[in-house]
């Protein structure tokens, strides 16, 4: 099974890679960017074959070490 995991800073947390980023599109001329939120997104391809162990495998994946659960969320999808 694949799954694509979205690791995002939860909100109000603040995020200085976002605003580096919105800072740098604005020296490249682009206006009217308020804000800038960035986070990662990893891939994982398990030998599971039943979906609701691979689901919850690559859960238990993102609350150990894919993601920091204090200050980031993350949201899970079949690849």
């Amino acid at each position: 099974m694949k799954y694509r995991v979205f690791v995002t800073l939860k909100s109000g947390v603040l995020d200085p890679q976002g605003e580096a980023i919105r800072h740098a599109l604005s020296a490249l001329g682009f206006a009217g960017v308020n804000s800038v939120r960035q986070g990662k997104m990893i891939e994982l391809d398990l030998a599971e074959s039943d979906a609701a162990k691979a689901e919850e495998m690559a859960r238990q994946m993102c609350e150990k070490l894919l993601a920091n659960t204090v200050i980031e969320s993350y949201r899970i999808e079949p690849a």
